[in-house]
């Protein structure tokens, strides 16, 4: 599955038996930002801190982002941020295959 395929899945019951980290980022490409923030708060590992960080980049909160970059080992992107949605999405998506 490609992230386009992924984000046009129309309905939350079809990516319930996908992982946490995949439904953080779905919701979050359905807009609905605070449930993604939601999911990623009760991932308690290096993927819940970069997804974490990656919402709160998106909602403008650079100083909260770059804490929860540091938290999952990596540097805030310059990229944008639809690109970094692809990294994201596309990383959880092989290692779900």
């Amino acid at each position: 599955m490609t992230p386009e395929e992924f984000k046009s899945t129309s309905t939350p019951s079809s990516i319930s038996s996908m992982p946490n980290n995949l439904k953080a980022m779905w919701y979050d490409a359905q807009g609905n930002w605070n449930k993604a923030h939601d999911i990623a708060q009760e991932i308690h590992n290096e993927d819940g801190a970069w997804i974490h960080a990656y919402l709160h980049r998106k909602e403008g909160d650079e100083g909260n982002a770059s804490y929860w970059y540091s938290r999952a080992k990596r540097k805030m992107p310059s990229y944008d941020l639809g690109q970094e949605w692809e990294e994201i999405t596309s990383f959880f998506l092989k290692r779900a295959e």
